[in-house]
């Protein structure tokens, strides 16, 4: 795996993914930036890069793990990018989502795609801002037997207590971010000076 897939996905969060402005955020807040890591994840080399990355952290931490899920919809594109590319190195990690309320019809299940327990997993997000998403999947996944590892998004906004949230939910479990809102900024700033 090459070292710098995380240094590619930055650059590529901060091209793709970052604006500056005034947004008004899903916590009914306001901020004078958004990240939306859809633009990054659904794209085909943000994709790999992100599965790379995401991938490299879970060694990097040490995390044996069986699987890798969070909440849909901002966790679905990394749990997929991730798998595939644990797959290509051999060692592939299953995915599961957890759907934001059971379903009501066919087998009503809340998670879905990887089931078997006891399985050791990686709660993954997108963007970590309240944390409330994060945390929502974590529960549902302890609820449905699963051991979590290990905790991770790709963004931590570092506000509204969203790293304290989740790590309160997760304990013992870990938290870690690949990067912080002002990772991004940084690197956006950098890259719209040197054009």
């Amino acid at each position: 795996m090459a070292a710098s897939a995380r240094e590619k996905l930055l650059t590529m969060l901060a091209e793709k993914s970052f604006r500056l402005g005034q947004f008004k955020l899903s916590n009914g807040g306001t901020s004078d930036y958004y990240i939306d890591c859809r633009q990054t994840t659904l794209d085909g080399t943000g994709a790999l890069l992100t599965g790379q990355a995401v991938l490299q952290e879970i060694h990097h931490q040490g995390w044996q793990v069986d699987a890798i899920g969070g909440l849909t919809m901002g966790a679905d594109p990394v749990v997929v990018a991730t798998s595939v590319v644990s797959a290509q190195y051999g060692k592939p990690l299953h995915g599961f989502l957890v759907r934001k309320a059971e379903k009501a019809h066919g087998t009503g299940q809340r998670v879905e795609g990887f089931r078997q327990t006891p399985a050791r997993v990686v709660i993954v997000d997108d963007v970590c801002t309240t944390g409330a998403s994060t945390v929502q999947a974590i529960e549902a996944a302890r609820e449905y037997g699963f051991e979590i590892v290990g905790v991770m998004c790709l963004v931590d906004r570092q506000q509204d207590n969203g790293r304290a949230n989740i790590e309160r939910a997760a304990q013992p479990a870990p938290f870690v971010a690949l990067f912080t809102a002002n990772d991004v900024r940084a690197e956006h700033i950098r890259l719209a000076s040197s054009n």
